[in-house]
């Protein structure tokens, strides 16, 4: 395993490389209520397949740091990938790690692969939401204009809506994987933090999916509330030059599907991995 610090404009990426730096690339890229530490239970399976597996906390998160400044996460995604020497990887993108990856595909598509989007978005999508989901993002959306914040109020419905999901119950997951994810959601210092300004597609991914050619793992969660699945169904529809475009559904995880069962996402990543011809 080797740890490095990436300069970025403005900031600085912390990456964890793990894996025969000689074989087939695999980047992992978490959800935007986590850091790298979400992948910590699934990164040696994929390495133990035969895979250099990097992982990073993006721009803000974990360690990584920024100043605020304008960004884009594709281009510090090609910054990292062009510091560590790779040319080319497969991408396995949780939630805005999903949407961090058809980014990049879009805007650098001989640098990916493949895409495994897991519970992922995708720029620009305006789903639908059942009553419980609404009701849980509206309680979100007054929380978070009260002043001064109450971050474990905020956690608590990010718990509720992303670890346990919507309608289940506090206790479905265990203790200290909700726990992960609290001090991941809210670092101690995440108050002072700085905010930087993502600046995103124009126009967004989810009107260019066509444009979309590598082939393309969609994994949902059967608790998760109910963006992902309906992401993966306007993809497997409208992502009509893409290699290939497949969905799975694993029914009782939600949203963070890589920390409830890494043995099963990883089983999925290495069999969708396996026919391609080896890159580096």
């Amino acid at each position: 395993m080797t740890e490095h610090y990436i300069e970025v404009p403005g900031g600085s990426l912390f990456a964890i490389d793990e894996g025969d730096p000689a074989a087939p690339p695999v980047l992992l890229l978490h959800a935007g209520i986590a850091d790298l530490r979400s992948w910590d239970d699934m990164a040696p399976l994929l390495t133990a397949a035969g895979y250099r597996v990097v992982r990073f906390d993006a721009r803000g998160f974990g360690r990584s740091t920024t100043e605020s400044v304008e960004f884009t996460t594709h281009g510090d995604i090609l910054a990292l990938l062009d510091a560590l020497g790779i040319e080319r990887a497969a991408f396995v993108g949780n939630s805005r790690g999903g949407m961090m990856s058809f980014d990049t595909a879009l805007e650098a598509p001989d640098r990916v692969v493949a895409i495994v989007g897991v519970a992922a978005g995708i720029g620009g999508f305006d789903g639908s939401k059942t009553p419980d989901e609404q009701a849980l993002f509206a309680e979100m959306e007054r929380l978070e204009a009260i002043e001064p914040l109450d971050a474990d109020a905020v956690a608590e419905i990010d718990l509720r809506i992303w670890v346990d999901g919507p309608g289940q119950s506090t206790t479905r997951v265990a203790p200290a994987l909700r726990a992960l994810m609290r001090d991941m959601d809210f670092p101690a210092d995440w108050a002072t933090r700085p905010e930087p300004d993502v600046v995103r597609l124009d126009p967004p991914a989810v009107t260019r999916v066509a444009e979309l050619r590598c082939p393309i793992l969609l994994v949902v969660g059967g608790l998760d509330e109910s963006g992902p699945a309906q992401v993966a169904a306007h993809l497997e529809t409208a992502a009509v030059n893409a290699a290939e475009v497949s969905v799975v559904i694993i029914p009782d995880v939600a949203h963070m599907i890589g920390m409830e069962v890494p043995d099963t996402l990883a089983a999925l990543v290495v069999d969708f991995l396996a026919p391609l011809p080896r890159w580096s």
